[in-house]
This record gives structure tokens, sequence and C-alpha cells, in this order.
């Protein structure tokens, strides 16, 4: 995606507000990139349509395409670079949000308790569950204070990639409602004044109470430690291509890095949830000890942390050329590669999940010998004809020397292909 659009709203540069595009305050940075990505997508159709290509490169067929291509890969970057001022700014305004999503969490718990306890009165544990619940809330908001350029209290299950991490959400959603439940028997131990009831409450923390719930913080909390270890060892080894994000999405956590729903996150998550559900129904009945979860579905949960856990060492690949052949237009003689033809590379992975934008693709290269070639992109309505994930077109430049000839893709995560040798002739 990119963008024309700054050309053509030079009158509205200074003018801040709903319409603005100059990027200077948090509407005018989702306007502009919104506008921007609106007037590259017309721009991209347009070319495809062959529309709107200079008279001096309209008679060739290789200068047009590079000439599109260049064109299209300027745009790119500035739509790319709207971008990430939109997500800058949607970071600055997130640790705000968390903050009302919290008190509001707040305010609903005093409602429940009020309305529930009407006919019976208010209780010690009424008090004791809010005062946790006040406790959490203050954390919380002292915490996205402190973070508010990345995002607030959700800074810590934002990854490196930029996007909501699945595993640190679940981890961390884990451990606020333990930390909570301890809280809020905390709060109750301090208000007990009875000798039996503060050795009851001691009691409720006893390991044969709790075992399910500790066994499940501990088994998350671990998969999160893991998974970074995991995602960060294949990358270095060049088995799994990560492109950042401009922004984190609460979708992050149910999909891929192309956006596509991902099974192993998917139920990971909504297991967890109910799991954590029933938990808090657990407390809520029972107060006075930690929740006893149960061991059937406390291994469903360690079951789902697995199957994640697997999902993520099986995700992802090196990209493999398969081979390299000469490109032949309809009508064209079969022939042998020379240079100034297009050669076909055929293989597998070129294309990163999350690379699918116009900016991105434009960071592929192709080396040929000694010389790295950019793949031009070649537009058709609704994308791109070229690069694609199993197929990339380049042409053989002059400066490559006659003979065998090392082809070889890097990818726009910076991953290198295998080597495949073909034969250039004069």
């Amino acid at each position: 995606m990119a963008v024309q659009e700054a050309g053509q709203d030079t009158g509205a540069e200074g003018i801040h507000g709903g319409g603005c595009t100059c990027g200077d305050c948090p509407h005018g940075a989702r306007e502009g990139h919104r506008r921007a990505v609106a007037a590259f997508l017309r721009l991209r159709d347009g070319y495809a349509a062959g529309q709107g290509l200079p008279v001096g490169v309209a008679h060739s067929a290789s200068a047009s395409r590079q000439w599109v291509s260049e064109e299209l890969t300027q745009r790119a970057e500035a739509v790319a670079e709207r971008g990430r001022a939109e997500g800058e700014a949607r970071l600055a305004r997130l640790w705000l949000r968390t903050v009302c999503t919290v008190w509001g969490a707040v305010l609903a718990l005093l409602l429940g308790e009020a309305l529930t306890a009407v006919g019976t009165g208010w209780t010690g544990p009424r008090t004791a569950a809010l005062a946790a619940a006040l406790v959490v809330a203050t954390t919380l908001s002292a915490a996205s204070w402190l973070h508010r350029a990345r995002g607030g209290a959700l800074a810590p299950v934002i990854g490196e990639d930029n996007r909501m991490s699945t595993s640190r959400t679940v981890a961390a959603g884990w451990v606020l409602f333990v930390g909570y439940a301890v809280l809020l028997l905390a709060a109750r131990l301090a208000a007990a004044s009875e000798h039996a009831e503060r050795d009851a409450l001691i009691s409720g923390l006893d390991l044969a109470r709790g075992a399910g719930v500790v066994t499940v913080l501990a088994v998350v909390c671990g998969i999160a430690v893991l998974v970074r270890r995991v995602v960060g060892l294949r990358i270095l080894t060049q088995r799994l291509q990560k492109v950042p994000a401009y922004r984190p999405r609460a979708a992050d956590l149910l999909t891929d890095d192309s956006g596509r729903g991902a099974f192993a996150d998917i139920q990971y998550v909504a297991i967890s949830a109910v799991a954590v559900l029933f938990a808090a129904v657990r407390l809520a009945r029972r107060p006075d000890q930690l929740p006893d979860l149960p061991w059937g579905l406390g291994l469903v949960v360690l079951v789902s942390a697995a199957t994640y856990l697997a999902g993520k060492y099986a995700e992802g690949g090196r990209p493999v050329v398969l081979s390299v052949v000469r490109a032949r237009e309809p009508g064209d003689l079969d022939g042998p590669i020379r240079t100034g033809d297009d050669i076909e590379i055929r293989g597998a992975g070129f294309v990163p999940p999350g690379a699918q934008t116009a900016e991105r693709l434009s960071r592929m290269v192709v080396r040929i010998g000694a010389v790295d070639v950019h793949v031009p992109l070649v537009p058709v309505t609704g994308g791109f004809r070229n690069p694609t994930d199993n197929l990339l077109t380049v042409p053989v430049p002059a400066d490559v020397e006659p003979g065998a000839v090392e082809v070889q893709v890097v990818t726009a995560a910076g991953v290198a292909t295998n080597r495949c040798i073909v034969q250039v002739t004069e």
C-alpha cells in the first residue's frame, strides 16, 4: 500500500482536524494514512490498466515496467511512513484506553456487588474484593502511564515484531487473575479479627487447594518464555521469516503474521479464557481460598498450551529456489538465457507472512552473480502479478558475465534462499 495523496492535499497541510494529513496530530495521522492508501490503490489499478504512463516509456514494455515499478515503490515508501506514523499515534492513545477499560471493570464490579448485596447486605468479602480490584487497577494505571509511549499496560504483551503476543497475553491474564485472588485473600486476612477465621484464610492458600491453578500458571508463563526463545532461534537460523507490523492489533491474538486465522492461537486463547472464567466463578463462590481448578479442566489447558507450542515449532520455513528458466512471451522463439532477457525464478516462500504490502514487496532482491537486481512490481487490478510467493520475474542485467551464474533470492525479511546455477550466453 502507498500514496500519491500528499501531492493532492497540499492546501490542507496546515489544517489540523479530522481531514488533516500532515501527521502532526492523531486524527491527521489516521486520516492521512487512509487517504494515502486509497490514492495508492487507485494509482496501482490505473497503471494495471495502462493509464498514466509517460509517452517516453510507453513504447517499450521493459521501460514502462521499470518506470511503473519505480513509481509504485516510491509511493509505497510514502504510505509505509504514513502507516508508521499512524501506528505511533494509536500507541500514544492506547494507554488512556487501557486505563479507562481497567477502571470501567472496577466500576462494573462495584455495580455487580451492589446489586447482589440487595437483600443480603454488604459483607466483608465484598469489601475485600473491591479493595483488591482497586489495588490492581491502580497498579495497571501507573504502569500505563510509565509505558504510555508503548501502549500503556499492554506494552509487556507487545512482541518485538510490534504485534500482540498470544502467549504473553494468555500468561498475563492468568498472572492478573492469580494476583487478584491473592490480594483478595490478603485483604480478607487483614480485616479478619478472629483467630479461627485467619487460620481458615491462610489454609486457603495451601497447595492442595490451588494446585490446579498454580500448575496452569506455571505452564502458561513457561510457554510465554519458551515461545520467545523458539521464535528468536528460528529467526537467527533463517528457518522463520518475520517482518514487523506497523502497529499492534487485538486481532493479532487470533491470527498469524499475514492476518489469517491461526488454529493454534484461536484454541489457546479460547480455552484459556474459558478456564479463567471458570476459576473466577469458583473464586466468587469461595472467596476464602484459591480457586480449586479441577484437574480435568487444568489438563485441557495444558493440552491447549502444548498444541500452541507445537504450532510455533511447525510454522514458517526457509524460502527455496527450485528452478530458474527463461521467461517466454507468446510468439517468442525458444533459446538460451542471454543478458537482457527476463528469467522466471520458481520456488516457495518468497513473500513472508505480513510482507504483502507494496513497500515490503519492493525490498525483494535477486542476486544474479555479483549483481543485485530489485524485483520489479508488476501491478494488476487488486494486487500484483510480480512478485508472488512462488514465482519471481526479473531481467538479467548487462553487467552479468556470460557463463555459469548463481541465482539467489533475498526476501523482504532478509532471508536468503539456496543458490541455483544457470548458464548465461552472450
